[in-house]
């Protein structure tokens, strides 16, 4: 490992994947004693001319955030969210005449808690997709991007193109349909052409229109849709910022919803490997109008692409840490989608009866609904086969055991308004019932399950308790059997305080309730409530509350943090605060 200091890993940590983690954190939801947290205010978004072409808030990933003018955006960077791309596409797009847009890279957000190893921290791709294309731009059919790498990719095909760009560069991009049956699209580097990049056919597109998009990594970014007094660069002869076209030649994205009773939620509930992403993928598919939302750490490894492949586990880091940061941003998300007017597909496997209310209570308002996935055994045991075969171990067998133990189907009541059975129904019980059995048996006696007494979980930092996993502390890999406590072995991962060490008292803290934490506590406190997520700069919840500045640079006291990259890295982090409140108190609260 990085740095010699890490021990060397066992088989049994190697398989472990994101589904395992959020079992862990699934289990440690639903045994806490804290109350149901409250819904959530609705963002408060300003009425926008609908005339106007601005960025479409309601057509970008979740952690892109978009100023209050809408031209310019950043994606969110703490933590696991400086590996995601995030994207955003414009709310009005085109189908006939000779139409341009710029953009411009306002800054390379810092990222120093990043591996050294992470390539191209800090990228933008830039081009024009169609309306229900993903916000991965470039990486399938009819999205076309050109990357500062100097890379252009349509469909996840990749080839040279142009030259690299970055900070303070201004990207042109053209688009052409009156060059016969073809539709060219072109691109400028600070005003200078790089040529035609894209060439498609009006028969392809049948009638679609292409808008203009972009993907982001770790940069901030404006736009000149033609809405500035001057352009940055003077566009070719011929050609018309899409601003200043006629209405009748825009084309309006799809609108999101004007209400929360029109959005929907369908909470996925199933084992690992029954086929929840499988049915959530295929029915967003099925239902491009409703544009969902997938919440699920599939989704999140997806937005995680490195030249439009997945990251397997050859990745150059810790394979388990990315994992748990995956895990994490996802909570982060969950969160803002409820804040949010959208569609949602919630992917995990929900089995907990506690942890399906907690879930559900702050998407109240919408429609919420439970899709359960309850295959065959026969089925099920195929399917986890197939997985295991395809993609390694997802989640070890008696954490499997613990959730069929614990499965609980469904039922319509006050925080679910409807369930549906995708495959066996109701009067299958006699499944479940089996499930139950099966995982009881093989959990430990029941006076060593700790599991519903919250803060009972291992004090003295050198037992493990088998099925007790309320040691996942947002992300965090906790001590088992007998690492004494000082977490995983030696390094720190970003949120991995072992309870043992720092008191049992979680209460209602979101995926951040770091953001809340005050060294004074150590003796068994608590942790208080996140503050609001980012008021009035870019810190994005977390130097607000009693956070300590100093607290990552002083784990020398600490076993096994002496030597940890992060230790180093995040002081370093927030010392950048101040700048980045300076430059992001624009954006508002998020």
């Amino acid at each position: 490992e990085k740095g010699g200091h890490y021990s060397r890993k066992r088989p049994y940590e190697e398989s472990r994947s994101y589904s395992y983690y959020e079992h862990r954190e699934e289990k440690r939801t639903s045994f806490s004693r804290s109350r149901t947290p409250q819904p959530p205010a609705e963002d408060e978004e300003e009425n926008i001319d609908d005339s106007l072409v601005t960025i479409d808030t309601y057509n970008c990933d979740l952690h892109f955030k978009v100023s209050r003018d809408r031209y310019s955006g950043y994606p969110l960077t703490l933590e696991g969210f400086a590996y995601l791309w995030a994207g955003a596409r414009a709310t009005h797009g085109v189908i006939q005449g000779r139409v341009c847009y710029e953009m411009k890279i306002n800054e390379e957000i810092p990222v120093k808690h990043l591996p050294s190893s992470e390539p191209d921290p800090h990228v933008v791709r830039i081009g024009w997709s169609i309306n229900h294309s993903s916000t991965q731009l470039g990486e399938e059919a009819f999205s076309f991007g050109y990357g500062g790498t100097g890379k252009k990719s349509e469909n996840c095909k990749f080839s040279d193109f142009g030259e690299k760009f970055g900070e303070n560069d201004v990207i042109g991009c053209y688009i052409d349909f009156e060059s016969g049956e073809e539709v060219e699209m072109s691109y400028s580097k600070n005003g200078v052409s790089l040529g035609v990049a894209f060439r498609t056919t009006k028969e392809a597109l049948a009638g679609r229109a292409l808008f203009p998009h972009v993907l982001v990594k770790n940069c901030a970014v404006e736009f000149n849709f033609g809405q500035k007094s001057q352009p940055y660069f003077p566009p070719p002869e011929g050609y018309t910022y899409i601003h200043n076209l006629e209405m009748e030649d825009k084309i309006r994205g799809t609108k999101g919803p004007g209400t929360k009773s029109e959005c929907e939620i369908l909470m996925m509930v199933g084992l690992p490997a029954c086929g929840k992403t499988t049915w959530a993928v295929k029915h967003a598919e099925e239902n491009p109008e409703k544009k969902y939302n997938i919440l699920g750490t599939n989704a999140i490894m997806d937005k995680m692409k490195v030249m439009g492949l997945r990251r397997q586990r050859n990745y150059a880091g810790r394979w388990d840490i990315l994992i748990q940061q995956a895990t994490q941003c996802l909570n982060r998300l969950i969160e803002i989608a409820a804040r949010k007017r959208r569609n949602y597909i919630l992917d995990q496997t929900n089995v907990y009866g506690s942890a399906r209310r907690r879930k559900m209570r702050p998407f109240e308002g919408f429609q919420r609904k439970a899709i359960v996935i309850f295959p065959t055994d026969e089925d099920l045991k195929e399917r986890t086969l197939k997985q295991t075969n395809e993609q390694g171990k997802d989640v070890p067998d008696h954490a499997v055991l613990e959730m069929k133990a614990n499965f609980t189907l469904p039922e319509t009541c006050d925080f679910l308004e409807a369930v549906t059975f995708v495959e066996l129904q109701r009067d299958e019980e006699n499944l479940l019932k089996q499930y139950n059995e099966e995982g009881r048996k093989a959990g430990p006696p029941p006076d060593k399950r700790t599991a519903g007494r919250a803060g009972s979980e291992v004090r003295g930092g050198g037992s493990y308790q088998r099925y007790d996993n309320r040691d996942y502390s947002r992300g965090g890999y906790q001590n088992r059997s007998g690492d004494g406590g000082s977490g995983y072995r030696g390094g720190y991962s970003r949120g991995g305080y072992s309870q043992s060490r720092w008191g049992s008292s979680y209460r209602d803290g979101g995926s951040d309730s770091r953001s809340g934490y005050s060294r004074n506590q150590q003796s068994g406190g608590s942790y208080n409530r996140p503050a609001p997520y980012n008021k009035g700069g870019y810190s994005q919840g977390y130097n607000q509350g009693n956070y300590n500045q100093n607290y990552y640079g002083n784990y020398n006291q600490y076993p096994g943090y002496s030597q940890s990259y992060y230790a180093q890295q995040w002081q370093q982090y927030y010392q950048n605060q101040n700048q980045w409140n300076q430059y992001y108190s624009q954006y508002g609260s998020y």
